[in-house]
């Protein structure tokens, strides 16, 4: 658990640089159940749109039957597709890390037990490694968490959409009990960090 809120969660002191004209960038990241943090970056600004899906595994075991198992090298995963100019790399990991999920919880996330739902940040070039190898040395040593952070930083080999009725999951079952439990509160406090933010830019 964090000992802030993520109102109080440092910004990454080495980031990327915002864009000087809009464009569409992408981010592959693992943080248990897909469904909540598709919920989660569907409401956040500069996100043009969240897939779920399966990365760190082939594609002969890119299924749901099959990564549920456990067995696989997958773990459920989103890809997160944003404006550069609108959003840095540094800031959808600032949101990953103080709001999508738990990352001092190895190889499982809130009820949900097993690899496939790992904390994992896959990097498509040298710069999103540079970006989140830093931000979780920061994290780690300004002791932001009660434990360490145990996301694995891995390169991305790729990355496979998960089944249609997988898509915009928590939307569309906002009564499911573990809808209700896991992805609402946590996109419930991403508003409230977002108002948080608002508000100091109105000042």
């Amino acid at each position: 658990m964090a000992r802030v809120s993520p109102e109080e969660f440092p910004d990454p002191a080495i980031d990327a640089e915002l864009a000087d004209k809009a464009g569409q960038s992408r981010a592959v990241l693992a943080g248990g159940c897909f469904w909540c943090v598709e919920a989660v970056y569907k409401n956040l600004g500069g996100v043009s749109s969240v897939e779920s899906g399966y990365a760190g595994g082939s594609a002969e075991t890119a299924d749901y039957e099959t990564v549920s198992t456990g067995g696989t090298d997958h773990a459920e995963s989103v890809e997160v597709v944003y404006d550069p100019s609108r959003i840095s790399y540094g800031q959808i990991l600032k949101v990953f890390f103080a709001i999508a999920h738990d990352p001092t919880q190895l190889n499982r996330q809130g009820p949900d037990t097993g690899r496939q739902y790992r904390s994992a940040i896959f990097y498509a070039d040298d710069e999103q490694k540079r970006v989140a190898e830093a931000y979780i040395d920061q994290l780690n040593k300004a002791h932001v968490f009660d434990h360490a952070i145990v996301t694995e930083v891995v390169p991305l080999e790729a990355f496979y959409q998960a089944e249609t009725y997988h898509r915009d999951y928590a939307a569309r079952n906002p009564l499911n009990p573990y809808i209700v439990f896991n992805a609402q509160p946590k996109v419930r406090k991403l508003r409230a960090y977002q108002q948080a933010q608002e508000k100091v830019r109105n000042r």
